[in-house]
């Protein structure tokens, strides 16, 4: 039924691409969320294994609710809790349980803090009485159930407490937590946003220890931003960042036990000079615990199993590469506390096996491709499943395969991206699917075989109501640029004709290890690619060195040098494309958001004879300006490596600009400052070059809120119109218009 259904879906959408229906994509339409997709939200395996939950919204009623959803027959079976039978909440945006299943924290009034973090109000439901009670009348953070689920650690103010939900007694575990000072228990910014974690403390297996790290960033250099508000002053938002180069937060790891009410600090037998600890995870032995400790440079990633019980400690494992190490969360204790490892170590991403002792046991996965995501181990069938790019880099598939790396088993069947959400005993999983020509589609399979036992939820309305708009196929290939097979894919106008010439868009992001060439469903941004498609421009994204997913020696090869090879890559692409005789040379641009702002402004710098025009969104424009952990891995310190930092910096190009450049920021970018357009501004204005910049007020490093994309993206759009189109065609075809119009030429 499944491939029926696809290719049901794909003749659909690909007849309406030949029909090159009337109705033309707007910016409203992109904005307004025309094209927004269905998904399921917040999917959580039950512990039975037969069921899941989804996190539902009720528009009509404005109330959200906890689903219980049947495997197999894909019914609701209950409705767990509904925000519309509770006095207390209007609704809830995250949920999760405690491990016995028997309450659940409910999340509200969250406001978000940074990228991942946020503060708010915090319910602990009890699904056997229906009570609910409120874990702390504060806004707190990362509230998390012990164990038995009779406790609640969460952090207020920098500081850690636990709530005992029997007795309602609070115990406060640090209290030196101060603002701007020291941290318990929760990441400083450059942790939060680098290392993707927020909650740095950990409940041990059987609830009577928490370790957690301690963040003293006293010595961190502050950033401050000035935010305008509405008011008649602005305030100010002051905090702690550490740029390249500087001091970085002095981090300790303490464990706190519960029954003496003491805290230890953890001591390694090694000595650190600088250094960070990206991950904690208590071990299935409850008073062993295990941390991720790694150099300064991110080349050396140590794993200790520390005795929580005498504070010794073990070395069990050490990485070590010539450029840097990933950290993951893939780190697996088997019931033997065994442990799962991913690696890079033979070039490729792969799993291995480890015994307690850190001695290798074997390597599970080989060959040159790329493990892309771990998702678990079965005890029961002795089966590892995982997802890999083995099918080629631009897709992605669903894989099992026996601990001891025997009976591989290709489990997805349609070429794409597919990703798995597995059931708690892995019975089945819910294959989330999607390609250049099929919208997102959920189904449930078989986690022995692969094979599709049901159709959850599609978006085959989306398809419909695109088959009704002007669409085209977005046409994947590779271009040999310096050397290497780069993958590639464009979008041609749909009345496309060979024999004329049309203006070249290239977007890229560029980031080192990232992939925007790939097999999926279109982003927000590709509808406007399909925009501009629509009004007569060539549309193409090119993955240079750098990029992820075929081998480490590919991605690591811009080490110490960001910003060269990648750029010398986008200028040679687009001077190959040039030479096609349906691409006016003349008339290239490029644009990127980010790392790819930082690129398309070093493109038009550097690339002054190829690039006609740039747009750069939120760019870093030094290395110097940026963090310390994002910068470091892939640079090393500009003490060390000041060439590195400066031969690459658009700002050091500044003379070479001839083309036209649009360059935006927000004021309010925690991420990548403001201070990166306006040292570019200010080295532009002094060499006399004219170029055009927009500043979105309060505005974070995604520029959105209210109407601001919208705005933001027509800005864009008619600085395209205005320096890549040809006037000369626009004024022909007015004239053209003209004269046949009846009505007009009388």
């Amino acid at each position: 039924m499944r491939y029926l259904k696809f290719s049901f879906c794909v003749y659909f959408l690909l007849t309406s691409f030949l029909n090159a229906q009337n109705q033309n994509i707007t910016l409203e339409d992109i904005w307004g969320g025309t094209f927004r997709t269905e998904r399921m939200d917040v999917l959580h395996s039950m512990g039975n294994g037969q069921q899941y939950s989804v996190l539902n919204f009720d528009r009509s009623t404005r109330s959200t609710s906890i689903d219980i959803y049947d495997y197999q027959t894909l019914k609701k079976v209950k409705t767990l809790v509904s925000s519309a039978n509770l006095n207390a909440i209007d609704y809830f945006t995250n949920y999760t349980f405690s491990e016995d299943e028997r309450k659940v924290i409910l999340a509200t009034n969250e406001a978000q803090i940074y990228r991942h973090s946020a503060i708010g109000n915090y319910f602990v439901y009890n699904v056997e009485d229906k009570s609910l009670e409120l874990i702390s009348e504060e806004l707190i953070q990362e509230p998390t159930f012990s164990p038995n689920g009779n406790k609640v650690a969460y952090a207020f103010n920098n500081n850690l407490y636990v709530k005992d939900l029997q007795s309602g007694e609070e115990i406060q575990i640090t209290s030196d937590g101060k603002k701007n000072s020291i941290i318990n228990g929760i990441t400083d910014w450059v942790y939060e946003e680098e290392f993707a974690f927020v909650r740095a403390f950990e409940w041990n297996t059987v609830g009577n220890k928490i370790a957690f790290i301690r963040f003293d960033e006293t010595n961190v250099p502050e950033f401050s931003m000035d935010v305008y508000g509405t008011g008649l002053y602005q305030t100010q938002q002051v905090f702690k960042y550490p740029k390249a180069g500087e001091a970085n937060s002095k981090v300790s790891l303490h464990i706190y036990d519960l029954e003496s009410k003491k805290t230890s600090q953890v001591n390694i037998s090694k000595n650190y000079n600088d250094f960070y600890i990206p991950r904690i995870e208590w071990t299935n032995e409850a008073n062993v615990l295990s941390a991720h400790y790694m150099n300064r440079h991110q080349n050396e990633l140590d794993l200790w199993f520390i005795n929580a019980e005498d504070n010794t400690s073990n070395l069990v494992l050490e990485e070590k590469d010539k450029a840097y190490v990933d950290v993951t969360d893939n780190l697996t204790f088997l019931k033997n506390n065994s442990f799962i490892w991913t690696s890079e170590k033979d070039g490729f991403n792969h799993i291995y096996h480890y015994d307690k002792t850190g001695k290798l046991i074997n390597q599970v996965t080989k060959g040159n491709w790329d493990v892309t995501s771990y998702y678990g181990y079965d005890e029961k069938t002795k089966r590892i499943f995982y997802q890999s790019v083995e099918n080629g880099s631009i897709n992605r598939d669903v894989y099992s395969v026996k601990l001891n790396g025997r009976d591989k088993k290709r489990l997805t069947k349609t070429e794409g991206t597919n990703g798995a959400s597995f059931s708690a005993d892995f019975s089945y999983f819910i294959n989330s699917f999607s390609s250049a020509t099929t919208p997102s589609e959920y189904t449930l399979n078989s986690s022995a075989s692969g094979n599709v036992i049901k159709s959850i939820k599609d978006n085959d309305k989306l398809a419909q109501k695109l088959s009704n708009y002007k669409t085209s196929k977005k046409e994947f290939s590779t271009i040999n640029i310096n050397g290497n097979d780069l993958n590639m894919w464009m979008i041609k106008p749909a009345n496309f004709d060979e024999s004329k010439q049309y203006p070249l868009f290239m977007t890229q992001y560029s980031g080192p290890g990232s992939q925007s060439v790939s097999n999926k469903w279109n982003s927000i941004n590709d509808y406007w690619f399909q925009h501009l498609a629509q009004e007569g421009y060539i549309v193409v994204c090119v993955d240079g060195r750098g990029t992820g997913y075929k081998g480490a020696e590919f991605k690591k090869v811009t080490q110490n040098e960001l910003g060269k090879y990648e750029v010398e890559d986008q200028i040679a692409a687009a001077k190959k494309l040039g030479e096609r005789s349906y691409i006016d040379a003349s008339r290239i641009g490029i644009w990127g958001w980010s790392y790819g702002g930082f690129m398309s402004s070093n493109c038009l710098f550097k690339g002054n004879d190829v690039f006609k025009m740039a747009i750069a969104v939120a760019p870093v424009t030094s290395w110097r300006f940026y963090d310390t952990v994002y910068t470091e891995r892939y640079m090393t310190t500009p003490q060390e490596n000041a060439s590195g930092y400066d031969e690459n910096s658009p700002i050091n190009h500044v003379d070479k600009l001839k083309g036209d450049f649009l360059l935006v920021h927000g004021s309010g970018d925690d991420n990548v400052h403001l201070q990166n357009t306006m040292r570019l501004v200010e080295a532009l204005i002094q060499v006399d070059k004219q170029f055009e910049w927009m500043v979105y007020p309060d505005k974070n490093h995604g520029i959105y809120g209210g109407n601001t994309r919208l705005h933001l993206y027509k800005k864009m759009t008619n600085f395209i119109h205005d320096k890549l189109g040809d006037k000369r065609d626009v004024e022909k075809e007015e004239v053209v218009k003209e004269s046949s119009n009846p009505k007009i030429k009388g």
